[in-house]
């Protein structure tokens, strides 16, 4: 099919736009003229793939190589894919409009375990087998990388293998690898036992898993040289790491349409629900010099308007102050306006909250995650009642008319009274507001609750913890919803059966391969979206495969169990992990890594925070 048949084609459906391709900062290269060719997919859609900002620093990273071309891949929306599937049109990556099964690899971005139907699916319309085992040739080379994978088993059996950790400078060796087996003709089980030795990559099929009679794990074993365990890779010099100057600008609207500059990776909270808290340690910063000309480059070269500083806790960095004032020198003089999201509550000075003022006059946003003290102290949220009420206070007197607080539900140890905690917190930050001596005339408050349920993960203290049922997370909803009786508080909370699968897949095990493949050929996909997540195909699934879900996320994990990801190493330790999980207990609480260090194991990297002076 040409392109004039393909965009008529595109026409008919409701967003051209999201596989038409040709965007300003798109890269196109000579076919002819590179060795290696990678189709980044994002298992999901356009507007969403495309503020993703790790796709768009591992796209730049693999097109500065003149030898390798990379281009995108998203998940076609259901109109489209009907199209595809009617006209037969092969998956295509946007800037050639070549078929991706042409490729040398097909890279996933794995994000949330709710897109692993969406993986199969696309690359069922690649017109390729899902199964590792039934790709025989050579390429193209199914891999994947991102958050998911520290537990990566219950994918497994359709990747050919994983990236554990950052990905820029590992991707590269492996495409490397793989030029050199390639033209010394090797098979694709010669590659994949080489591609083991790189730290840093997990091929799932070098691993045999045997099982105990009561469906926990036996033993997990390596063979054929593959290592005993797999450790992440990490970047240690963040000032030197490759980051784009270009990103593609696309020409629909996405989720985040702006310049995103990171500042630093890693976090030094150690919140005890937090995957990403953990296994993105040890914090690495940037400089504000690096930050500064990086972001200013970035503007220059798209005609973006707006900057948001991204990391996990953006007031933690070291160096806040300075590096407004850096960017403020500039971005006035060129009309550009700064966000900053991620704002912790302990360190929002009033000094800070000038410059949010003088950046952004807008609602202010808070992660408070818990209604009680105790059940704050049990999660090592560090925060205080006090402290969410006095900055709450001063943001108020800033003028600031809208704040929005995130709680989770089905917290370890949570009680009722933890649940109506939120609502009492909530009309205490309202009451605040009508306290003011000089509140804004005319002007009503709005405070924002936002409840998500808590899905215990890998790498945390909470991996051994139940998660509680739908029925309970639908009990204690309407227990919160009946406590607000104020309208000036909004709540909004998540959706039950999609938080229960989440659980599922977060701690399973490569068993579920047969279970993701059953639902997506009953027609599941796009899971994390509520118009198509379908809940009595998921549970036909599971019964077809004869497989429990409770056992993967209702039921308490004992200290000595073999974990699924326990051959996978994140550079924290599992004794950390439980000794955590001991203090969550009694509600004691660890102070940040830059108070006191609590010996998680990070420094094994001889990087970041934990060389830091205190």
């Amino acid at each position: 099919m040409n392109n004039v048949q393909l965009e008529e084609l595109m026409l008919s459906v409701q967003k051209p736009g999201r596989y038409s391709g040709g965007e300003i900062g798109s890269v196109i290269k000579d076919k002819q003229a590179v060795d290696v060719r990678f189709a980044f997919c994002f298992p999901d859609t356009y507007e969403i793939g495309m503020s993703h900002l790790g796709m768009k620093i591992l796209y730049s990273c693999l097109n500065r190589r003149p030898d390798i071309w990379c281009e995108r891949v998203f998940a076609p929306w259901t109109d489209f894919e009907q199209v595809m599937r009617e006209y037969e049109i092969p998956l295509f990556a946007l800037e050639s409009r070549d078929p991706i099964r042409e490729f040398d690899f097909i890279g996933f971005t794995l994000q949330y375990e709710m897109s692993y139907t969406n993986v199969l699916n696309m690359l069922d319309l690649a017109g390729l087998p899902v199964r590792s085992s039934d790709r025989k040739d050579f390429s193209p080379l199914v891999v994947a990388g991102g958050p998911c994978v520290c537990n990566a088993e219950p994918i497994a059996d359709f990747i050919d293998l994983f990236f554990v950790g950052e990905g820029e400078e590992v991707d590269l060796e492996v495409i490397d690898l793989y030029k050199r087996c390639r033209d010394e003709h090797k098979t694709k089980r010669e590659f994949l036992r080489l591609a083991a030795e790189i730290e840093g990559v997990y091929v799932p099929s070098l691993y045999d898993v045997r099982y105990k009679d009561d469906g926990t794990i036996m033993s997990v074993t390596p063979k054929n040289g593959a290592p005993a365990t797999v450790k992440k890779r990490i970047i240690a010099d963040m000032d030197a790491v490759d980051y784009p100057d270009q990103v593609v600008v696309p020409y629909i609207e996405v989720v985040h349409d702006r310049v995103m500059q990171e500042i630093y990776r890693g976090c030094i909270r150690g919140c005890r629900f937090c995957q990403a808290g953990f296994i993105y340690r040890p914090v690495r910063e940037k400089s504000v010099e690096t930050i500064s000309k990086q972001a200013r480059d970035l503007c220059a070269n798209t005609g973006y308007d707006e900057i948001s500083l991204t990391s996990l806790s953006t007031s933690d960095y070291r160096e806040l102050e300075p590096l407004l004032n850096e960017l403020l020198s500039w971005t006035d003089e060129q009309k550009v306006s700064l966000s900053l999201p991620s704002l912790r509550i302990d360190n929002f000075s009033p000094e800070l909250l000038e410059k949010v003022q003088h950046i952004r006059q807008s609602g202010l946003t808070f992660a408070a995650e818990a209604g009680t003290q105790r059940l704050r102290d049990v999660i090592n949220k560090n925060i205080t009642e006090e402290e969410i009420l006095s900055t709450c206070r001063m943001a108020f007197a800033g003028g600031h008319t809208a704040v929005k607080l995130y709680f989770m539900m089905g917290l370890p140890t949570e009680t009722d009274e933890d649940i109506l905690g939120i609502a009492e917190l909530a009309q205490k930050i309202v009451d605040e507001y009508y306290h003011l001596p000089n509140k804004p005339k005319g002007k009503g408050v709005t405070v924002t609750v936002s409840v998500s349920n808590f899905v215990p993960k890998p790498f945390t203290p909470f991996e051994f913890e139940p998660q509680i049922n739908q029925s309970e997370i639908l009990r204690r909803q309407q227990l919160l919803k009946g406590a607000i009786r104020s309208k000036k508080i909004l709540l909004s909370y998540h959706d039950a059966p999609t938080s229960t699968l989440e659980g599922v897949f977060a701690r399973g095990d490569r068993r579920l391969s047969a279970v993701i493949e059953t639902a997506w050929r009953s027609g599941c996909r796009f899971d994390s979206w509520n118009e198509h997540f379908d809940s009595s195909r998921w549970h036909e699934a599971f019964v077809a495969c004869g497989i429990d879900p409770a056992f993967y996320n209702e039921r308490t994990r004992s200290y000595e169990e073999i974990m699924p990801w326990d051959h996978l190493d994140y550079g924290v330790d599992k004794p950390f992990f439980v000794k955590q999980n001991q203090l969550a207990k009694q509600a004691v609480t660890t102070p940040n890594c830059r108070i006191a260090c609590a010996g998680c194991g990070a420094n094994c990297y001889g990087e970041g925070v934990c060389f830091e002076e205190r």
